[in-house]
Protein backbone atom coordinates (compact mmCIF):
# COMPACT_ATOMS: atom_id res chain seq x y z
CA UNK A 1 0.00 0.00 0.00
CA UNK A 2 0.93 3.61 -0.90
CA UNK A 3 -0.39 6.49 1.75
CA UNK A 4 -0.66 10.00 -0.08
CA UNK A 5 0.17 12.46 2.26
CA UNK A 6 0.75 16.33 3.29
CA UNK A 7 2.39 16.92 6.74
CA UNK A 8 0.24 17.26 9.09
CA UNK A 9 -2.97 17.66 7.04
CA UNK A 10 -6.06 15.33 7.34
CA UNK A 11 -4.16 12.74 5.89
CA UNK A 12 -2.23 12.79 9.08
CA UNK A 13 -5.24 10.60 10.70
CA UNK A 14 -5.05 7.29 8.21
CA UNK A 15 -1.10 7.61 8.44
CA UNK A 16 -1.85 7.61 12.49
CA UNK A 17 -4.32 4.73 12.14
CA UNK A 18 -1.85 2.62 9.16
CA UNK A 19 0.86 3.05 12.03
CA UNK A 20 -1.39 1.32 14.91
CA UNK A 21 -1.82 -1.70 12.81
CA UNK A 22 1.49 -2.27 11.80
CA UNK A 23 0.60 -2.44 7.99
CA UNK A 24 3.34 -2.48 5.64
CA UNK A 25 2.93 0.01 3.66
CA UNK A 26 4.66 3.17 1.61
CA UNK A 27 4.86 7.05 2.05
CA UNK A 28 4.64 9.52 -0.83
CA UNK A 29 4.43 13.20 -0.09
CA UNK A 30 2.12 15.23 -2.19
CA UNK A 31 2.39 19.25 -2.81
CA UNK A 32 -0.96 20.15 -2.87
CA UNK A 33 -0.26 23.74 -4.15
CA UNK A 34 1.44 22.00 -7.25
CA UNK A 35 -0.54 19.03 -8.01
CA UNK A 36 2.71 16.97 -8.18
CA UNK A 37 3.97 14.36 -5.65
CA UNK A 38 7.66 14.27 -4.28
CA UNK A 39 8.46 11.35 -7.48
CA UNK A 40 7.24 14.62 -9.53
CA UNK A 41 3.89 12.39 -10.77
CA UNK A 42 1.03 14.36 -11.74
CA UNK A 43 -1.25 14.02 -8.35
CA UNK A 44 -4.17 14.04 -10.35
CA UNK A 45 -3.29 10.78 -11.90
CA UNK A 46 -3.91 8.81 -8.59
CA UNK A 47 -6.92 11.60 -7.00
CA UNK A 48 -9.03 13.40 -9.58
CA UNK A 49 -10.07 15.19 -6.58
CA UNK A 50 -6.63 17.01 -5.65
CA UNK A 51 -6.84 16.70 -2.17
CA UNK A 52 -4.89 13.91 0.35
CA UNK A 53 -5.40 11.33 1.78
CA UNK A 54 -5.59 8.84 -1.49
CA UNK A 55 -4.55 5.21 -0.50
CA UNK A 56 -3.14 3.08 -3.19
CA UNK A 57 -3.81 -0.88 -2.41
CA UNK A 58 -1.07 -3.46 -3.56
CA UNK A 59 -3.63 -4.29 -6.81
CA UNK A 60 -3.74 -0.50 -8.25
CA UNK A 61 -7.42 0.31 -6.31
CA UNK A 62 -7.03 3.88 -5.23
CA UNK A 63 -9.14 4.63 -2.49
CA UNK A 64 -10.09 8.20 -1.28
CA UNK A 65 -11.81 10.29 1.26
CA UNK A 66 -10.42 10.21 5.24
CA UNK A 67 -13.33 8.89 6.87
CA UNK A 68 -13.70 5.65 4.10
CA UNK A 69 -10.36 5.16 3.87
CA UNK A 70 -9.67 4.94 8.11
CA UNK A 71 -12.41 2.21 7.95
CA UNK A 72 -10.87 0.36 5.70
CA UNK A 73 -7.55 0.15 7.66
CA UNK A 74 -9.37 -0.81 10.80
CA UNK A 75 -11.24 -3.63 9.41
CA UNK A 76 -7.92 -4.98 7.64
CA UNK A 77 -5.14 -3.26 5.85
CA UNK A 78 -2.84 -5.44 8.17
CA UNK A 79 -3.73 -9.10 9.40
CA UNK A 80 -4.06 -7.94 12.95
CA UNK A 81 -6.53 -5.38 12.66
CA UNK A 82 -9.68 -6.58 13.19
CA UNK A 83 -7.93 -7.67 16.34
CA UNK A 84 -7.03 -4.31 17.26
CA UNK A 85 -11.11 -2.96 17.36
CA UNK A 86 -9.81 0.31 15.79
CA UNK A 87 -13.24 0.01 14.74
CA UNK A 88 -16.53 -1.81 16.26
CA UNK A 89 -17.85 -4.69 13.95
CA UNK A 90 -19.38 -3.85 10.62
CA UNK A 91 -23.29 -3.73 10.84
CA UNK A 92 -23.25 -3.23 14.83
CA UNK A 93 -24.96 -0.28 16.11
CA UNK A 94 -21.85 0.65 17.82
CA UNK A 95 -20.00 0.90 14.39
CA UNK A 96 -23.04 3.46 13.27
CA UNK A 97 -21.81 5.41 16.07
CA UNK A 98 -18.26 5.76 15.03
CA UNK A 99 -19.63 6.61 11.70
CA UNK A 100 -21.10 9.85 13.23
CA UNK A 101 -18.01 10.68 15.05
CA UNK A 102 -16.02 10.30 11.95
CA UNK A 103 -19.01 12.30 9.68
CA UNK A 104 -18.67 15.16 12.66
CA UNK A 105 -15.19 15.49 12.27
CA UNK A 106 -15.68 15.46 8.56
CA UNK A 107 -18.32 17.79 7.79
CA UNK A 108 -18.25 19.99 10.73
CA UNK A 109 -15.42 20.65 12.97
CA UNK A 110 -12.81 20.07 9.86
CA UNK A 111 -14.71 22.58 7.47
CA UNK A 112 -15.34 24.62 10.29
CA UNK A 113 -11.15 25.00 10.45
CA UNK A 114 -10.87 25.47 6.60
CA UNK A 115 -11.78 29.08 6.41
CA UNK A 116 -8.40 29.76 9.12
CA UNK A 117 -6.05 28.52 6.35
CA UNK A 118 -7.16 31.07 3.84
CA UNK A 119 -4.43 33.53 2.82
CA UNK A 120 -7.33 36.01 4.92
CA UNK A 121 -8.47 33.93 7.65
CA UNK A 122 -11.43 35.30 9.96
CA UNK A 123 -11.08 36.88 13.15
CA UNK A 124 -10.30 34.90 16.08
CA UNK A 125 -13.17 36.48 17.82
CA UNK A 126 -16.61 35.09 19.10
CA UNK A 127 -17.72 38.30 17.02
CA UNK A 128 -16.76 36.76 13.75
CA UNK A 129 -19.29 34.01 12.15
CA UNK A 130 -16.71 31.64 11.07
CA UNK A 131 -14.87 31.83 14.23
CA UNK A 132 -18.49 31.47 16.21
CA UNK A 133 -19.21 28.04 14.32
CA UNK A 134 -16.12 26.40 14.97
CA UNK A 135 -15.97 27.39 18.67
CA UNK A 136 -19.48 25.81 18.68
CA UNK A 137 -18.56 22.44 16.60
CA UNK A 138 -15.79 22.21 19.75
CA UNK A 139 -18.08 23.19 22.23
CA UNK A 140 -20.18 19.89 21.39
CA UNK A 141 -17.10 17.66 21.57
CA UNK A 142 -15.74 19.54 25.20
CA UNK A 143 -19.26 18.42 26.52
CA UNK A 144 -18.71 14.58 24.85
CA UNK A 145 -15.60 14.48 26.76
CA UNK A 146 -16.43 15.82 30.14
CA UNK A 147 -18.05 12.34 31.65
CA UNK A 148 -14.81 10.92 31.57
CA UNK A 149 -14.74 9.01 28.88
CA UNK A 150 -10.64 8.55 27.73
CA UNK A 151 -11.68 8.19 24.05
CA UNK A 152 -14.68 9.44 21.47
CA UNK A 153 -15.80 5.73 21.72
CA UNK A 154 -15.19 4.98 25.57
CA UNK A 155 -12.38 3.39 26.69
CA UNK A 156 -10.91 2.23 23.74
CA UNK A 157 -9.14 3.99 20.67
CA UNK A 158 -10.50 3.90 17.59
CA UNK A 159 -9.96 5.56 14.06
CA UNK A 160 -12.25 8.67 14.80
CA UNK A 161 -9.81 9.57 17.48
CA UNK A 162 -6.84 9.92 15.31
CA UNK A 163 -8.83 11.83 12.84
CA UNK A 164 -10.55 13.89 15.70
CA UNK A 165 -6.89 14.32 16.82
CA UNK A 166 -5.37 15.31 13.83
CA UNK A 167 -7.95 18.34 13.07
CA UNK A 168 -8.47 19.82 16.28
CA UNK A 169 -4.60 19.64 16.69
CA UNK A 170 -4.80 22.44 13.64
CA UNK A 171 -5.73 24.87 16.90
CA UNK A 172 -2.19 25.10 17.62
CA UNK A 173 -0.61 26.08 14.83
CA UNK A 174 -3.32 28.88 13.61
CA UNK A 175 -2.97 30.25 16.88
CA UNK A 176 -6.40 29.27 18.51
CA UNK A 177 -5.49 27.22 21.28
CA UNK A 178 -7.73 25.00 22.69
CA UNK A 179 -7.17 26.58 26.40
CA UNK A 180 -11.00 26.93 26.35
CA UNK A 181 -11.82 23.29 25.59
CA UNK A 182 -10.00 21.89 28.70
CA UNK A 183 -11.07 18.07 27.98
CA UNK A 184 -10.52 18.79 23.92
CA UNK A 185 -7.13 19.69 25.34
CA UNK A 186 -6.53 16.44 27.39
CA UNK A 187 -7.70 14.08 24.53
CA UNK A 188 -5.24 15.75 22.08
CA UNK A 189 -2.02 15.59 24.75
CA UNK A 190 -3.44 11.74 25.40
CA UNK A 191 -3.48 11.30 21.75
CA UNK A 192 0.01 12.87 20.83
CA UNK A 193 1.42 10.43 23.26
CA UNK A 194 0.71 7.27 21.72
CA UNK A 195 3.71 5.53 19.81
CA UNK A 196 2.05 5.02 16.69
CA UNK A 197 0.99 9.41 16.21
CA UNK A 198 4.28 10.04 17.65
CA UNK A 199 6.03 7.83 14.81
CA UNK A 200 3.81 9.18 11.60
CA UNK A 201 4.75 12.76 13.22
CA UNK A 202 7.88 12.53 13.40
CA UNK A 203 8.00 10.53 9.51
CA UNK A 204 5.90 13.77 8.52
CA UNK A 205 8.93 16.06 9.91
CA UNK A 206 6.11 17.67 12.22
CA UNK A 207 8.05 16.96 15.53
CA UNK A 208 11.37 15.42 16.30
Amino acid sequence: MKLYYAPGACSLASHIALRETGADFDLEKVDTGTGKTETGAAYAEVNPKGYVPALKLDDGTVLTEGAAILQFIADGAAANAPKLRLAPAAGSRDRVHLQEHLNYVASEIHKSFSPFFASEPPAKSDDDPAFAKLVKRLDYVEDLLSDGRTYLMGDEFTVADAYLFTVANWAHPLGIGLDRWPNLAAFVERISARPATRAAMQAEGLIQ
